[in-house]
């Protein structure tokens, strides 16, 4: 499957019902799901791999990778309104996806266990925009490098030395993709229809 199908296929994808702001529920944008998974793909990551997607909304990027041939994808959200989404969503696009519902917040020990390794990790984890979600990414850079040697994240753009620093010792940043993330108005606080928001992709391996 080549980039462009694999974007047309996930624009076919439902988003939220009910988007939670204390969540930052965000539909991931089909070209940037599509560029990210392309990339991994590439690099050997997703086909005839076990993949998990943490945080994973309404299974855009889990459905992605079960697309791209992975042999099996994991679907974790905290949503159990997401996680209905998500199947409905996999089983639109004829895929398979295990879904879980667990809090990426929770201890990583724990959550490692009830998820249980992979070969990869793919995320859009929250960008702690929301006052109360200040460095909510953390959790989900912790318990990626937890169960897989590698991971694919989203990342807000400039985002690459603080993550370098807080992996240190644990995994080093292998690859960056610049993108963009166009959030269509959903909110009250919301001034703009759209609002661009500059991204990176990062490849994180592990020590």
């Amino acid at each position: 499957m080549k980039l462009r199908q694999l974007e047309m296929a996930l624009q076919r994808c439902a988003g939220f019902e009910k988007p939670r702001a204390a969540w930052e529920q965000y539909q991931t944008p089909p070209s940037l799901a599509a560029r990210l998974l392309y990339d991994a793909y590439m690099n050997g990551d997703i086909e005839g791999n076990v993949v998990t997607d943490l945080g994973c909304g309404t299974g855009i990027l889990a459905i992605g990778a079960a697309l791209l041939g992975a042999l099996t994808v994991r679907a974790v959200d905290l949503d159990p309104a997401a996680i209905h989404i998500t199947g409905e969503n996999a089983i639109l696009l004829g895929v398979n996806v295990d879904c879980i519902v667990a809090d990426i917040s929770g201890k990583t020990s724990v959550l490692a266990e009830q998820i249980g390794p992979c070969d990869t990790v793919i995320m859009n984890p929250p960008f702690g925009a929301q006052k109360q979600n200040v460095h909510a990414d953390r959790p989900f850079i912790d318990c990626a490098l937890a169960i897989a040697p590698v991971t694919y994240g989203i990342f807000n753009a400039g985002s690459s030395p603080f993550v370098e620093a807080y992996i240190a010792g644990r995994a080093r940043i292998a690859g960056r993709v610049s993108g963009t993330f166009p959030i269509k108005r959903s909110f009250a606080f919301h001034t703009k229809e759209v609002q661009d928001i500059a991204v990176e992709i990062l490849r994180l391996v592990r020590s």
